[in-house]
């Protein structure tokens, strides 16, 4: 896999380890083979058209962040992180998230932009981190870092969008570091323009009697695929994931998430919907392992998807792998058409076509609403998902 001379940021006044990481990442980008229909994973998203060579790095535009706060709890921009916090950094950056395939390391090559938040020990942010993206170049590309650090106790509110406007590529890694009875909510939409490819590598580790509550709204983009682990390291830790992939024209959304056990006592809960329009496609593909010795493990996954044209296709496919033998595992999925007797029974009250489908759908998203904790984080995915419900709504009538 080439990748674009541009990734590899000038070095002057940066530490040494940052200068080798973007040249280890640039090197293993060239080297490292895309994924084709035969990977595993990759079976139902076609990157032969791909070229990633082809887009020229762009510098996000970024609105949200600010500088350090009281207390101790930083939110700042990673290149600004760098110099500032590069210790932490160097040893907790990539700790999850390893330079094992060609996207990871096309980020690592063209490490610069990124969001940095640190909640040191039983501090807690007092209002939300609200982050928008931004990508406006034409052929473009935007390497983005995500680094989230909630110490023991602690507890933080991380909002993030990503949205472009013209063809190009966005390629994403983020990595939640939830400490010891810490709390961290993380919100991340995905608004691409319909011209962008879209990748991006996710993975949180959740440490003893700590919770985690992981939003992750797929509503823009052409292509690509968005992995998303959650590792329960510490005994008690609970994680709560809440997924909805919404597309139409020709969209691809492809989304794979793990939900993995690594300590006893742990409970985590995962559902995923997906409303399709027109000729849009998506994919969800959900794991959930259970390690040996992970006793006591209560795991739930579900994927839900309903389809507004003929044309339209999703594909669920749930699994599981436990080696532990006292545990609590189940997952469901479901694809159907809108349901035509509740159209009808809607249409016969005197609701118009549009109204009463829109208020199926509706129905369908509001269970995902009412899994999010009551306040901000609710009422943004309420309004969000309410957005992108009329926007498609709009290409059916």
């Amino acid at each position: 896999m080439a990748s674009p001379a541009e990734t590899v940021a000038p070095a002057t006044a940066e530490p040494g380890w940052l200068i080798e990481r973007r040249r280890r990442g640039a090197s293993l980008a060239a080297e490292l083979e895309l994924p084709t229909r035969k990977t595993k994973g990759w079976e139902f998203t076609d990157l032969s058209d791909f070229e990633p060579a082809s887009f020229s790095e762009e510098r996000a535009s970024v609105e949200g962040i600010e500088a350090d706060g009281e207390g101790g709890v930083v939110v700042m921009a990673l290149a600004d992180a760098f110099e500032t916090h590069g210790e932490l950094l160097r040893e907790r950056m990539g700790s999850l998230v390893e330079v094992d395939d060609p996207f990871v390391a096309l980020n690592e090559a063209g490490l610069h932009d990124g969001l940095f938040v640190y909640v040191p020990r039983g501090r807690r942010l007092d209002e939300p981190v609200q982050v928008e993206v931004g990508q406006s170049g034409e052929d473009s590309a935007v390497n983005w870092r995500t680094v989230v650090i909630v110490e023991e106790g602690a507890e933080a509110e991380v909002w993030e969008r990503y949205s472009s406007e013209g063809a190009g590529l966005f390629n994403g890694v983020v990595e939640l570091f939830v400490g010891p009875a810490a709390t961290l909510r993380y919100v991340c939409q995905q608004d691409l323009s319909e011209r962008t490819w879209a990748f991006a590598t996710q993975r949180a580790s959740v440490d003893r009697d700590a919770s985690l509550e992981w939003v992750a709204l797929g509503f823009g983009s052409e292509r690509g695929k968005v992995r998303m682990e959650t590792r329960l390291v510490g005994r008690g830790a609970s994680a709560k994931v809440t997924g909805a992939m919404a597309g139409g024209g020709s969209q691809h959304l492809d989304y794979d998430t793990t939900q993995e056990h690594s300590a006893e006592d742990t409970s985590s809960d995962l559902a995923f919907r997906g409303v399709l329009a027109e000729r849009s496609t998506s994919v969800w593909r959900g794991m959930i392992e259970v390690d040996r010795g992970a006793q006591r493990t209560d795991a739930f996954q579900e994927s839900r998807n309903l389809l507004l044209s003929p044309t339209a296709h999703a594909d669920a496919i749930p699994g599981l792998e436990i080696l532990a033998d006292d545990v609590r595992c189940t997952h469901a999925a479901a694809i159907a058409q809108v349901d035509p007797d509740q159209l009808f029974y809607l249409r016969s009250r005197g609701m118009d076509d549009g109204d009463a489908k829109g208020l199926v759908i509706g129905g369908f998203l509001q269970e995902l609403v009412e899994r999010a904790s009551e306040g901000p984080i609710r009422e943004l995915l309420a309004e969000r998902l309410e957005t992108r419900l009329d926007q498609l709504l709009a290409t059916t009538k």
